[in-house]
């Protein structure tokens, strides 16, 4: 074809572009020139199609035209391709389905589209579908599209053998399954041979058609091949799915990997499904057996992600390997603490890995900040007094922020290389991104990293000689300090008087700054005032939010008569033997070693984070040296001292003004 579209220095420019880069540029062009189809889904179905002859063309499929081609006879021949892949791939793309751009737009995109599908070592079907589906569709329904790093993580952990039966059975557009095929591809498997495997064991379902045709397309652009992507229900494995049940009747699949939707208001499944599940029942915990046991009743609503672990444990044979990507929440809540339980019972865990919330934030408000781990697993009947080592890590950085802009942070590659030399029992340097704990140590039923951090039981070991370190709950026990928590009054209280309601905003630098906009009446806080008993020197504790929790503030004689909300602690020392003080206190609460272990134990409940039951778990290091403590003690009391007189000055000055 006669070069129609750029001069041979705009050719150079674009062939030093990546496909992400072309991607984007053929968008804005697409979007502004197509005319009856501007949606990024539209454009994206055409986009592929024209990718899907392009491949056929390298492929040898399709005979190359030759240079005389004007841009009509170009576009005709792209057509004519199109129509022999409609009859290869009728599981793809129905008789009518045709390609409605105009011809020039065929043309910008094979030309534009110079790299080589073939023999490309990054996923150029990824590329596309992060740029068109990315802003529109990247969240539906709870589903998000895990990002090629993570895919590649998991691939390579679990290391999927071509004989092996793989399943990913909330596939979306097929990450995971992509994410097999170029890692076999990378390990020199001749492409034909792949597309003969993944006829008998590559296998993706999903309950979005649209998204398990875009699965479909995504693997067949990769190998030329048809794989096992079908559109169906995996909670209910209805009898649309034969080909899935003959896996399972024959014992099952080696390997499982998800990104399961998750979300409290997804409906996952009718009764008649739920009962099929253990872990749709209420679950009971007995003290006395020391563990959780399912009921017969059978929970109104079930959060996916909940029935995902299940289902994805009964697609595994016995010994089968499963990688799979949840809400930290399901790890760390008291209300989820029968599924860690199951886990543990029903599998070996291998690792479990944290990663940044930034992870499936999309551009714009699009994707969530919802905080998320990888869990690996061998299934296997795990008897719980059999210890063996798990890896764990905790990702600060997943190479984009919280805009989901691209940034060189990324701590996942070297959590992938700790990971694999910890699978082969080899050495590496431990630290957040990579260490590993005894499954007898896990607490409470507790899998989140972070509340393993190995640096913080390095630090305390480190103040073992010139600190006595003290558990917060033992010193409840021992009556050296008392903890309650506030009330919620509602926003109709709000404004009705000038007594400050304290909320967790309001705490800033160990002092009370009240928002006059949240005061309340005097009638209100009279009938509070004996169920919260403030009192001086009294300390407020943030207990619940995000970046405030932790936060502390103590009360002065300026500060009693106030309202505090239930998201505070309120922390009084009562008087003792070994010497703690509130100011005291108030300092090593403000420590680093202690906000460390604050950051560790803080999990998300809801839609916010909550220090909870786990602020009896603080490890407090008080000097043994008294001269120490006393130097302490005044140099915050001189703090709150001076502080407080600023901001009664200040607020005298205020009044002055107004004549008051």
């Amino acid at each position: 074809m006669v070069n129609q579209y750029y001069s041979t220095k705009q050719l150079s420019l674009i062939e030093m572009k990546t496909p992400k880069e072309i991607f984007r540029d053929l968008r804005n062009y697409l979007a502004g020139q197509l005319v009856g189809a501007t949606r990024d889904e539209i454009l994206l179905d055409e986009i592929l199609k024209c990718l899907f002859c392009k491949l056929y063309i390298e492929m040898g499929l399709a005979s190359v035209p030759g240079s005389h081609l004007n841009t009509e006879e170009f576009s005709l021949f792209i057509k004519d391709i199109f129509l022999k892949i409609k009859k290869d791939f009728p599981d793809i793309y129905e008789p009518q389905s045709k390609i409605i751009l105009n011809d020039r737009a065929i043309g910008k995109i094979i030309f534009d589209c110079s790299f080589s599908m073939i023999d490309s070592r990054t996923d150029v079907i990824g590329d596309v579908f992060e740029v068109f589906v990315g802003s529109e569709s990247k969240s539906r329904s709870g589903q998000f599209f895990t990002p090629r790093s993570v895919t590649d993580l998991l691939v390579e952990a679990l290391a999927p053998q071509p004989e092996e039966c793989i399943i990913d059975p909330a596939c979306g557009a097929g990450g995971f399954l992509n994410s097999v095929v170029r890692y076999w591809l990378n390990q020199d498997i001749d492409r034909s041979e792949i597309t003969d495997i993944i006829k008998e064991n590559l296998f993706g379902i999903d309950k979005d058609a649209y998204l398990a045709n875009l699965a479909k397309l995504h693997i067949s652009l990769l190998t030329g091949g048809h794989p096992n992507i079908l559109c169906g229900d995996s909670l209910a494995l209805k009898d649309n799915l034969p080909v899935v049940q003959d896996k399972l009747d024959r014992g099952g699949f080696d390997v499982v990997f998800a990104n399961p939707p998750f979300g409290s208001r997804i409906v996952a499944a009718d009764t008649d499904v739920l009962h099929k599940f253990k872990l749709a029942r209420k679950w009971k915990y007995y003290s006395d057996l020391g563990k959780w046991l399912p009921t017969n009743d059978i929970k109104i609503r079930v959060p996916p992600q909940v029935l995902f672990v299940e289902r994805c444990l009964s697609l595994l044979k016995e010994g089968g390997r499963m990688g799979i990507i949840l809400p930290e929440s399901l790890l760390s809540n008291k209300s989820y603490r029968y599924i860690v339980q199951y886990l543990l019972e029903k599998t070996k865990i291998k690792a479990v890995i944290g990663m940044p919330e930034a992870l499936f934030k999309t551009s714009g408000k699009g994707g969530t900040h919802t905080k998320t781990c990888i869990l690996i697993a061998e299934k296997t009947n795990c008897n719980l007094k059999t210890n063996y080592k798990i890896f764990m890590a905790e990702a600060k950085w997943c190479g984009q922020d919280s805009r989901a802009r691209n940034i060189s942070k990324n701590d996942l590659p070297e959590i992938k290389e700790n990971l694999i030399n910890a699978s082969n029992n080899s050495s590496w340097k431990e630290s957040h991104l990579g260490f590993s704990i005894d499954s007898e140590t896990i607490k409470t039923n507790v899998l989140c990293p972070r509340y393993y951090d190995p640096g913080v039981s390095g630090s305390l070991k480190s103040l073992e000689k010139t600190h006595d370190l003290f558990v917060f709950g033992e010193l409840i026990d021992r009556g050296i300090i008392k903890v309650a928590t506030g009330d919620e009054l509602g926003k109709m209280a709000y404004g009705t008087g000038d007594i400050p309601f304290i909320r967790t905003s309001d705490i800033s630098n160990w002092e009370l700054k009240a928002d006059p906009k949240h005061g309340v009446s005097r009638e209100i806080f009279e009938s509070m005032r004996v169920k919260q008993d403030v009192r001086m020197n009294d300390i407020l504790m943030v207990k619940d939010g995000t970046y405030l929790i932790g936060t502390c503030a103590i009360v002065t004689e300026y500060d009693l008569e106030i309202v505090y909300q239930s998201h505070l602690y309120k922390i009084r020392v009562l008087p003792n033997k070994i010497d703690l003080n509130p100011f005291l206190l108030l300092a090593v609460l403000s420590s680093p070693i202690v906000h460390r272990q604050i950051k560790s134990k803080q999990f998300t409940q809801d839609i916010i984070d909550s220090l909870g039951e786990r602020l009896h778990e603080l490890v407090l290091p008080i000097p043994k040296s008294g001269e120490l403590r006393d130097e302490i003690t005044e140099m915050v009391k001189t703090v709150i001292k001076d502080r407080v007189e600023a901001r009664e000055l200040a607020k005298k000055a205020r009044l002055a003004v107004a004549g008051l």
